[in-house]
């Protein structure tokens, strides 16, 4: 059905070819490197790790294909790429929220209404054939893939962890009918040279009162043994309610613990745990900003993109990522956040860094925003995602 419905979209757009690409390895290398082509010259684009994105798109690699299906697709005109999208299906989400909701991810284009057309026509009628009744992103398969479309701050550089796109790319959501669902927002943080008087007055309450302690660890293997499923169910807990959150199950869980605890700085870690029963109660995860090295390496490890990635890794950078902060929901809105920045500020101090990321924050969790109110800070960056109905 789909590639009848392709057929006729590829025969009424004679410029434009929207193909169903397979999960091969060199069809998803083209994906991918056609979104980090597309930015060449950009000073404000950071490129994902290829590899990274080839593994997430291909079903047989990402965990998440276990509750998730999805279909990837690439437009092209006299033979070149100029589009790409996915079409993702989260069961998961849809059977908890009760919606028969399509996502979009890994979206890139260029400037052309037909291509996106195109695109999204070919995405809107995979949907539809699977029972689907609207569409939304961009989204990932889950939280920990890239969400959240540019809609403010062109002019900043990106981070790993976020989406660049050019100003374009939302003029073209609306021409097509999309409409805000919701925004997240971004702040760049100055690093105090020391712990705030106040903040330092909280934590110390807060650990006090709730019995709680820091641990801080010199071995990232015993990190792996002793917390590192204990840290993913902790945010599954504490971000069960947000936006589009799809819970990560024990095989994402052990993905992302290999994937991603090796390559931490310790010292950019920190765990808050009961003094007796040893629970954890909150992390927060953090690390410096690779995104200088991931332009040097233009998103490759290869033949020399890893001297770039691993220097920044373990030199000195200005800038630190604030990755995942996660706090059990019972110790929420009880000052517990403050137990975390007095322990890592002096850590960042101690790395040279001089201002933090703070990535993606819900524009209405004001309970996240109300952790930088102690800090000299500026909201930066807005994403959006878009909805429709099919």
């Amino acid at each position: 059905m789909l590639s009848l419905y392709v057929e006729h979209l590829n025969e009424r757009k004679m410029s434009v070819f929207v193909h169903p690409i397979a999960a091969s390895a060199d069809q998803l290398e083209q994906y991918v490197q056609f979104g980090i082509d597309l930015y060449k010259g950009n000073a404000c684009f950071v490129p994902p790790l290829v590899t990274d994105d080839m593994h997430t798109l291909d079903p047989a690699v990402n965990p998440a294909s276990d509750f998730c299906e999805s279909q990837s697709f690439m437009a092209f005109r006299n033979g070149e790429p100029v589009g790409a999208v996915t079409a993702i299906i989260n069961k998961s989400v849809n059977e908890k929220t009760g919606k028969k909701e399509l996502r979009f991810g890994f979206v890139d284009f260029i400037d052309d209404a037909e291509v996106v057309d195109g695109l999204f026509e070919a995405v809107s009628a995979w949907g539809k054939e699977r029972g689907m009744t609207e569409i939304v992103g961009p989204m990932g398969f889950s939280d920990l893939d890239h969400e959240g479309m540019l809609v403010e701050g062109f002019d900043e550089m990106g981070t790993m962890a976020t989406i660049y796109n050019y100003p374009y790319y939302p003029e073209h959501m609306e021409r097509m009918g999309f409409k805000k669902d919701v925004d997240w927002v971004e702040y760049r943080i100055t690093i105090p040279e020391s712990i705030p008087e106040k903040h330092q007055r909280i934590a110390d309450i807060v650990a006090k009162k709730y019995n709680l302690e820091i641990l801080k660890f010199t071995s990232r293997k015993k990190i792996k043994e002793e917390y590192g499923h204990a840290i993913f169910d902790l945010v599954n807990e504490a971000y069960a309610d947000l936006y589009g959150y799809s819970p990560l199950t024990e095989r994402q869980i052990d993905y992302y613990i290999s994937q991603y605890i090796g390559i931490l700085r310790l010292e950019d870690v920190c765990l808050v745990v009961e003094k007796d029963s040893r629970k954890l109660v909150a992390v927060g995860i953090s690390m410096p900003s690779m995104s200088e090295a991931l332009r040097k390496s233009r998103g490759r490890l290869f033949p020399f993109g890893w001297y770039h990635l691993l220097k920044a890794l373990r030199g000195k950078t200005d800038v630190v990522d604030l990755l995942l902060v996660a706090v059990k929901p019972e110790y929420q809105s009880k000052g517990v956040n403050a137990l975390l920045f007095a322990n890592l500020i002096p850590a960042y101090n101690a790395n040279g860094y001089k201002e933090a990321e703070s990535n993606l924050e819900l524009e209405g969790n004001e309970n996240v925003q109300k952790q930088w109110e102690y800090f000299e800070r500026r909201q930066h960056r807005r994403r959006r995602a878009f909805r429709k109905d099919l």
